[in-house]
């Protein structure tokens, strides 16, 4: 009797932990995360240089148009923004660990949304001037800008957030699912969290996952198609918003990461089978594809966006989980870099458009003076100044700090606010 009321309780203790294991939440750094985003932003600026020399839709032209060069960034273009979506969905859930509701709400304004403004009155309109010059226009500066000041949606008028999309769309998916992600944070939300946690460590579910992307492919993308309006980009807000969910619901549970970590050489090995069958059926020497074609095509770059992005976050989780001060001076300036790196490209570039030299040469020159520059205005002035740190997202000085003349400290660093806290 005394065995088998032992075995009862072993066996129920057992039941319970299956039904109710607790959350397991990440309350230590994640540098994994902290390198990719800041890995991430370095390739938007080689990307972005990249749209001055390929056939896709841009802002200004190369007088020379690479054909192979669209090849990498068709690579590239399949999960770069999805990646940045989903550690801003981590970071989300990182910084409600720290603040309640209200609280939480103002960092996202001040780190967001100021910052937006800001861009969309100071930053953008450069690239919109330099636009307009390449199609023709003989105004100055002085003499376009107060067409800026009519806020009159771009193209027509010339306010705009250009590549500055991503830090509205964060802000609204923040505020938006706000809701969601409390209730994600309380009991009855965790006992959910727990149930998907334990799914996802079930590889055929875990690469599943992809089948979210595909549904909204067939389902949206025919209407709407991506324009970064916010109002009337309903397939983006499919893909971005699914992914900024992810990013939050990967962090709730330990058990998620592990799998995403466990499966990274089998991810990298799906990623690279999907890749070279995009590659070589569709994207080298693509045509237009209807019907069915269309449908399988999109069903393999659902996946192969999906495998990438576990990959990526795989093997970072297993090889990048460590902090260096050079990781701390990225994590500041990250932020900065991107709020200007487009409007710096566009400046540097107009005036080689028409300039005798191959695409390497140009390519080359653009990302090196782009990094230089990016580097000397946050060095030269943004760090410096709490207004400028204010204007650019990142948090004030302390008193101490500005009397020193601000050398950043490996334990008290930034918190860049498309990151996660530092």
């Amino acid at each position: 009797m005394v065995l088998r009321n032992d075995f009862c309780g072993i066996t129920s203790h057992i039941k319970t932990f299956l039904m109710n294991t607790p959350q397991l939440t990440l309350s230590t750094r994640r540098y994994d995360l902290d390198w990719l985003r800041v890995l991430a932003f370095a390739l938007l600026i080689f990307y972005h240089t990249g749209m001055f020399f390929v056939e896709w839709e841009w802002h200004i032209k190369n007088n020379m148009i690479s054909k192979a060069l669209e090849w990498p960034m068709m690579f590239a273009s399949q999960w770069r923004m999805s990646l940045l979506f989903i550690i801003s969905g981590a970071a989300t859930f990182f910084i409600l660990e720290k603040l309640p509701t209200g609280p939480f709400m103002w960092e996202r304004t001040k780190r967001l949304f100021f910052p937006l403004v800001f861009g969309m009155f100071v930053i953008i309109p450069p690239q919109i001037y330099f636009e307009r010059l390449y199609k023709g226009s003989t105004y100055s500066y002085a003499e376009f800008y107060p067409d800026v000041l009519n806020m009159v949606p771009f193209p027509e008028g010339s306010f705009s957030w250009h590549h500055l999309w991503y830090i509205c769309y964060i802000f609204v998916y923040s505020l938006v699912f706000l809701p969601l992600l409390l209730w994600l944070r309380s009991e009855s939300g965790k006992k959910v969290t727990t149930r998907i946690g334990r799914l996802f460590t079930v590889p055929v579910l875990l690469y599943g996952l992809a089948l979210f992307q595909f549904v909204i492919e067939i389902s949206l993308k025919d209407a709407w198609e991506p324009k970064n309006n916010l109002i009337q980009d309903w397939y983006n807000h499919g893909i971005y918003g699914g992914f900024f969910l992810i990013g939050f619901l990967l962090c709730t549970q330990n058990a998620c990461w592990q799998a995403v970590e466990n499966q990274r050489k089998w991810s990298l090995g799906l990623g690279l089978l999907t890749v070279t069958v995009l590659y070589a059926f569709y994207w080298i020497g693509w045509k237009d594809l209807t019907g069915t074609d269309l449908v399988v095509y999109r069903l393999i770059k659902s996946f192969n966006r999906w495998f990438w992005l576990l990959t990526l976050l795989g093997f970072a989780k297993r090889y990048l989980s460590f902090n260096s001060p050079a990781l701390q001076y990225a994590n500041q300036a990250v932020y900065p870099f991107y709020i200007l790196h487009q409007t710096v490209i566009i400046c540097i570039a107009y005036p080689l458009i028409n300039l005798a030299w191959g695409v390497a040469p140009k390519f080359a020159l653009i990302v090196v003076l782009t990094f230089a520059s990016c580097w000397i205005l946050f060095e030269g002035l943004i760090k410096h100044w709490n207004v400028t740190r204010f204007l650019f997202g990142l948090k004030p000085l302390l008193a101490k700090q500005n009397a020193l003349n601000y050398q950043p400290d490996v334990a008290k660093t930034d918190e860049v606010t498309i990151g996660l806290n530092n």
